[in-house]
């Protein structure tokens, strides 16, 4: 029996290279497959990014990768509808005030199509799906194109949140036009 012990311990060291070997060549096949699906995308490193913060991005199929796109988008709207009250909330001019507030409304708007455009995902209607996160986009655009001359009354952060929340829709409808 003194001799079992050591083929035993060989036997399970084998195990684990070989256990070791495949994981390798598992993350190396999704770190593959997630930038063939961002390459297109205008910005891939925030693809790239978006999926790296995703645990479970590294064993994503592409139509897990095309979900996980839309969650950071969701969730961008929602830290942009947030930004967007806080910003209106300290808004001393009227006006200023009126259009932070219409670019919160926008942005609670686009996280109810995004959770649409997840829906039309999961039942493989893919159409549907490009079509709710173009219709989530334009919020995004209106309030972009409103708020891009009053640098100093929007934060950098804000506007960096909002570009990030563009180069997320551009990589999920190039993602989604590829099923």
């Amino acid at each position: 029996m003194g001799s079992s012990k050591p083929s035993m311990l060989v036997v399970l060291l084998l195990l684990c290279i070989t256990s070791l070997e495949h994981t390798g060549k598992l993350v190396f096949a999704d770190e593959k497959l997630i930038e063939q699906q961002c390459h297109n995308a205008e910005v891939p490193e925030t693809c790239i990014q978006c999926l790296n913060s995703d645990p479970k991005g590294q064993e994503a199929d592409k139509v897990r990768i095309a979900a996980i796109v839309i969650t950071c988008l969701s969730n961008g709207s929602h830290v942009l509808a947030k930004n967007m009250s806080s910003l209106a909330s300290s808004a001393q001019d009227k006006n200023l005030k009126s259009l932070f507030q219409d670019c919160e409304k926008g942005f609670i708007q686009a996280a109810s199509y995004l959770s649409t455009a997840m829906d039309r995902l999961k039942s493989k209607d893919y159409d549907k799906t490009n079509h709710f996160v173009r219709t989530a986009l334009e919020p995004e655009m209106d309030c972009k194109q409103n708020v891009v001359s009053l640098t100093p009354s929007v934060p950098s952060d804000v506007l960096d949140e909002m570009r990030v929340y563009e180069e997320l829709s551009d990589a999920a409808m190039r993602i989604i036009d590829r099923f």
